[in-house]
């Protein structure tokens, strides 16, 4: 058996490995996993990861979980540039940085502005508190204003002059709060510049491939009785 690799291009982490697999011609057999339907919650994936998370990269009898991990594996298995983890060694850091700052912080944010303005609606039925989306988009572009003058300041990509997986996660989670209607790149040229670099770089039809699902995130459909009640507790600890 072959690479294979359990997403749900809902989940920001999927979409980034997703993107990298194809983007560099690394063959996979995918295994969807359904969120919204709770199948990461079953006994059958249980058993591929007791963590109850995707991504999942399963290469044999290995068994691979977390995301940054799984990138960093694929770039050392297979023959891939060297600009998404150069080997220089303060190149290298910078994408380490980023990529050691990013789950508590924008990730965060950007997961959360997706659920407090379009999920939980959705799953609820009746919108969330003025007061908290408000302190939620508050928080997310406090989080941008870091991204562009720590990590890009006057850089094209995040780790100098070419792109890399820091630029591929920090995109990829920044699609969140645009699926959810936020107008993250408005009024922010340094950042709008550096996107169009990016979805340059990784391609822009597998970009917007990837990313279809969380564009129409708006216009799912409500979560069944049994699902929810499933879901909730894990959502709720997820986006506090």
């Amino acid at each position: 058996m072959g690479l294979e690799l359990y997403l749900d291009l809902l989940s920001q982490p999927c979409r980034a490995v997703y993107i990298f697999a194809k983007r560099n011609g690394i063959p996979f057999e995918l295994r969807p996993v359904d969120l919204r339907k709770g199948e990461h919650l079953s006994q059958g994936f249980v058993q591929v990861n007791p963590l109850k998370m995707v991504p999942v990269l399963k290469d044999g009898d290995f068994v691979l979980t977390e995301s940054v991990a799984i990138l960093l594996y694929l770039t050392r298995k297979y023959k891939v540039p060297d600009h998404w983890y150069p080997q220089d060694l303060q190149a290298r850091a910078r994408v380490d940085e980023y990529l050691a700052w990013q789950h508590t912080t924008l990730r965060r944010n950007c997961l959360r502005s997706l659920w407090h303005k379009v999920m939980l609606p959705v799953f609820l039925g009746e919108p969330v508190s003025p007061e908290t989306l408000a302190a939620t988009l508050a928080d997310l572009e406090a989080t941008l204003q870091l991204l562009e003058d720590k990590f890009l300041q006057d850089q094209a990509f995040i780790a100098g002059s070419h792109v890399s997986l820091a630029d591929l996660v920090a995109l990829t989670e920044l699609m969140h709060p645009v699926g959810a209607g936020c107008p993250v790149f408005e009024g922010r040229p340094k950042l709008a510049t550096w996107r169009q670099h990016v979805e340059a770089a990784v391609g822009e039809g597998l970009f917007r491939e990837a990313h279809e699902i969380i564009l129409k995130a708006k216009d799912s459909p409500p979560a069944l009785p049994a699902v929810k009640q499933k879901l909730m507790p894990r959502v709720l600890a997820m986006i506090r």
